[in-house]
């Protein structure tokens, strides 16, 4: 029995069929390009938007008309939105047709022309059957995520005046209103990581172990990024915790964790 297409197989099946396309890692989500030209995004959860989309580089005009006519099927994307860009639910019934041709339109505003005039007939494909599993819309579903999600609620909301969060679609745990512990896990690379503040000094410290490392937009800051997809240390964690925790709560909030 042939293995059933998902949509995320769908949407290469259609977008690879275009002369010169190449496929590139950005930001964490697939971006289609043709010479060095992004025609196609596919971005799924997009801060925890819950989203399966295409974030197309639609022609002039498209945008409004498709929107204002299909709310259900087409939205106004961040970032390249104001661009003009098109943004298509995937998982929503949309024809498959309807996508191959959206694509294509992305694709012809951009490409060479010497390319668009070699592409006959858009590609049709088959819709896909299988489903996406809630892991794979949201890494932070998967049961090794929700395990430690539930270890690091029990220690971080165990300090004076702490709460979860949401931030940029993943769970953040604030001292007041300051954010001092985080979790994520990007579909990218499947690592899920606890961020916590150790100063810029504690840093260069602790990146001598491999489970390590410095992330990105934090790390200048000075937080740190442990990964703890196989494994975790709960009584290193609940230091890390910790020293964050202090460094953000206000002075009422550590005399009451000191009394």
């Amino acid at each position: 029995m042939a293995k059933k297409k998902d949509i995320s197989q769908a949407v290469r099946e259609i977008c690879l069929w275009f002369p010169e396309t190449e496929e590139v890692l950005s930001h964490g989500s697939p971006d289609f390009r043709v010479k060095g030209k992004t025609f196609a995004t596919y971005v799924i959860n997009h801060h925890g938007d819950g989203r399966i989309a295409l974030w197309l580089n639609a022609p002039e005009g498209a945008q409004p008309h498709y929107v204002k006519q299909e709310s259900k099927h087409f939205f106004v994307p961040p970032y390249v939105g104001p661009r003009g860009w098109l943004g298509v639910n995937l998982d929503k019934g949309i024809s498959w047709k309807t996508v191959a041709r959206l694509v294509r339109e992305a694709y012809t505003k951009v490409a060479p022309a010497a390319l668009t005039r070699s592409l006959g007939a858009t590609v049709e494909i088959s819709p896909p059957t299988a489903t996406l599993k809630p892991e794979d819309i949201d890494p932070m579903q998967s049961k090794r995520a929700q395990a430690v999600l539930k270890e690091l609620r029990d220690v971080c909301l165990s300090l004076p005046e702490t709460s979860e969060d949401k931030q940029f679609g993943n769970p953040v745990w604030r001292a007041g209103k300051k954010v001092f512990a985080q979790a994520y896990c990007y579909r990218a690379d499947r690592k899920l990581q606890l961020a916590f503040w150790v100063g810029v000094d504690q840093q260069a410290l602790l990146i001598r172990d491999p489970s390590f490392s410095i992330p990105a937009y934090l790390g200048h800051n000075g937080w740190i990024a442990l990964d703890v997809t196989k494994s975790a240390n709960w009584r290193e964690i609940r230091s890390l915790a910790l020293f964050s925790y202090r460094h953000f709560a206000l002075g009422r909030m550590l005399r009451a964790l000191d009394a």
